[in-house]
C-alpha cells in the first residue's frame, strides 16, 4: 500500500570498503564497541554484513545529537568482488579504508571502481595512523596517480587519517558521513509497506532458510510477508542486526528474516504484503516474468584443447559464499581444465551431493564453513568423491589447485617429432593412401601417428603404416628429403596438405 504523504528523511546506508586487512572490520569494531574481527575465520571478513550503529555527532548542526547509520561492512579478499559491488549498489555513502603502512592495493581499486559504478559520494579513511611506519602523503600520492584527488591533492573527495584501534579521527570521520548523508537528501515514507534488498542467503540447520534484508524504504511488522523473487517468508521471526526481537522496522535497517521456503537471491530486490495471499501472486507473477524473460542461449562449443573436466560440488554457508568460491575456484580453469559445477547450493554436503557426482570422473565437492553429512561421508569414499571443507576461502582454492596439478600429470602428452609437405597422391583403397613428399623440418618416422593440415587448420589425423626412401622401405626420413608413404586415415589427402610427426609422451 503506498502513500504520498509522510515522506522524511532517512538515516544512511554506508558502505566500508577497501583492500583485505587495511582495517575495514576494525573500524566498525571501533565504532560498534563489538568484536567481530576476533571472531572471523583467519582475521579476515568472508561475508557482508549489515550493523545499525547509533553515533554521536562531534560537530555541525546536530553537534552532540545521536544520529543513526547503518554500515555495510564488506570483505576484503579478491573472491568477494561480486560482494563488494553489491554493497556499494546498495549504500548512500562509501569509506574506501586505505592502510597508512601500505597503501593503494589491488582490491582498493576495485573498491573504487565499485564505488564509481555505483555512483554515490565516498570519503577515503586513511587508516593505521598508530603505526609508526604510518605515511599518509604517500598514500595521497599514490591515490592522485590513480585519478583520485582528495582534498588538497588536487581534488575535492574528503580524507581522514584515522586509526581504527585507538580511535583517534574516527568521531571525524562520522561527521564527514552524515555530512555527505544531508547533502543527498535521503528520503523514505513510513507509511508504504516495507520494500530493499536482499544482503545474504543463510540455511540454519535448526531453523531453516533465513535472509538478512536492508530496508530501503517504508515499515515492515510482524504479521506480513516477505517476497523476493519466487521466495516467500512470513515475516513471524524476525530480528535486528544483534539477533533480538522486533516486532517492526523501517527503512535503512538491516533486518533478519527466519522461514523462507527457499534461498532469496543474493542483491535481489524484496517487497512486504499485509496477507498470505498478496504475496502468493506476486511470488507467482515474478515466476512467470523469469521464465518469459529467458532467451536460449547457444551451448558452448567443445574445446578440442581441453584435457580434464573437473567435475565439482559447491556448498556453502550463505548464497554470497557461494559465489565467492565459485569465482575463486573457476581462477584455476585453463587451455588443458575446464572446471563443470554439478550443483551448488546453501547446507552441509548431502547424501543427495554424492549420489549426483556417482558415474562422473574425479568428482570434487568442495565445503565453505558447512560440514558433511555421516551418509555423505559414506557416500564419498563409496563413490570415490574428493572432499575439502574449510572456513578459509582461499585454502580451499589452494587445495583444489594441488589435485589438478595432480590430474595434469597424468595428460597424455605430445612431442612434434617432424613436419613434411604432400606433394602427390598416387592412389587411395579405404582409408589407405600413398603419398609423395617432402621433410620441412625434423624427421617422418615409420609407425608413428601424424596430424594432418590444410591451410593451417587440422582437419583429422592418421598414422604412417609404411615409409620408403628411393623405393627402399625405410624407418625414417630426414629434414630436405623426399619419401613415399602409406598413411592410414579417414581423411582424403590432398596435394598442399601439410603433415605433423607425433610421439605421444606420457
Amino acid at each position: 500500500m503506498k502513500s504520498d504523504s509522510g515522506v522524511v528523511s532517512c538515516p544512511p546506508v554506508v558502505v566500508v570498503m577497501g583492500h583485505i586487512d587495511h582495517g575495514k572490520s576494525q573500524l566498525l569494531d571501533y565504532i560498534r564497541k563489538s568484536s567481530i574481527v576476533a571472531k572471523e575465520a583467519g582475521g579476515i571478513t568472508q561475508h557482508i554484513g549489515a550493523y545499525e550503529s547509533e553515533v554521536k555527532c562531534g560537530s555541525g548542526e546536530h553537534f552532540h545529537k545521536t544520529r543513526k547509520i547503518t554500515f555495510l561492512d564488506t570483505p576484503g579478499h579478491g573472491a568477494f568482488s561480486k560482494m563488494r559491488a553489491r554493497g556499494a549498489k546498495i549504500a548512500d555513502v562509501a569509506i574506501l579504508v586505505v592502510a597508512a603502512d601500505e597503501g593503494v592495493k589491488p582490491q582498493t581499486m576495485e573498491a573504487y571502481e565499485a564505488i564509481k559504478d555505483a555512483g554515490i559520494p565516498f570519503i577515503v579513511a586513511i587508516n593505521k595512523m598508530d603505526k609508526p611506519e604510518a605515511n599518509p602523503e604517500q598514500v595521497k600520492a599514490q591515490l592522485a596517480e590513480k585519478q583520485i584527488f582528495v582534498e588538497n591533492y588536487g581534488g575535492d573527495i574528503p580524507v581522514v587519517n584515522i586509526s581504527a584501534k585507538t580511535g583517534q579521527g574516527v568521531d571525524e570521520l562520522l561527521d564527514m558521513v552524515l555530512l555527505l548523508a544531508e547533502m543527498e537528501e535521503l528520503k523514505a515514507n513510513p507509511n508504504e509497506n516495507a520494500s530493499g534488498t536482499v544482503i545474504e542467503s543463510h540455511l540454519d540447520p535448526k531453523r531453516g532458510i533465513s535472509a538478512t534484508l536492508l530496508i530501503r524504504n517504508g515499515t515492515m511488522k510482524k504479521g506480513m510477508f516477505v517476497v523476493s523473487g519466487t521466495a516467500i517468508a512470513p515475516v513471524r521471526i524476525f530480528e535486528d542486526s544483534q539477533g533480538k526481537p522486533l516486532e517492526k522496522a523501517s527503512f535503512s535497517a538491516p533486518v533478519k528474516i527466519v522461514g523462507f521456503n527457499i534461498a532469496p537471491e543474493v542483491g535481489a530486490s524484496f517487497q512486504t504484503f499485509n496477507s498470505k495471499k498478496e504475496a502468493e501472486e506476486n511470488a507467482k507473477k515474478n515466476a512467470e516474468s523469469a521464465l518469459s524473460d529467458k532467451t536460449g542461449t547457444p551451448e558452448p562449443k567443445d574445446n578440442p584443447e581441453i584435457k580434464i573436466t573437473i567435475p565439482v560440488i559447491i556448498k556453502a554457508d550463505t548464497i554470497g559464499s557461494i559465489e565467492a568460491v565459485e569465482k575463486e575456484i573457476m581462477k584455476l580453469a585453463d587451455e588443458e581444465v575446464s572446471i563443470n559445477v554439478l550443483r551448488k547450493g546453501i547446507g552441509n554436503i548431502s547424501e543427495e551431493d554424492m549420489k549426483l557426482s556417482y558415474g562422473t570422473k574425479s568428482p570434487i565437492a568442495l565445503g565453505f564453513n558447512i560440514g558433511i553429512d555421516l551418509q555423505a561421508k559414506d557416500l564419498a569414499e563409496r563413490f570415490g568423491v574428493k572432499v575439502k571443507t574449510s572456513d578459509i576461502i582461499y585454502k580451499i582454492s589452494e587445495w583444489l589447485e594441488q589435485e589438478i596439478k595432480k590430474q595434469k600429470l597424468l595428460i597424455p602428452r605430445e612431442e612434434i617429432l617432424g613436419k613434411a609437405e604432400i606433394l602427390k597422391i598416387f592412389n587411395r583403397t579405404k582409408n589407405k593412401q600413398v603419398v609423395g613428399g617432402l621433410v620441412s623440418e625434423g624427421k617422418i618416422v615409420s609407425g608413428k601417428n601424424i596430424k594432418i593440415k590444410r591451410k593451417d587448420s587440422e582437419i583429422g589425423e592418421g598414422k604412417i603404416v609404411g615409409l620408403q626412401q628411393n623405393k627402399k622401405e625405410a624407418k625414417e626420413v630426414g629434414k630436405g628429403e623426399q619419401f613415399g608413404a602409406m598413411v592410414e586415415s579417414k581423411i582424403e589427402m590432398a596435394k598442399g596438405d601439410t603433415i605433423e610427426i607425433i610421439k605421444k609422451i606420457g
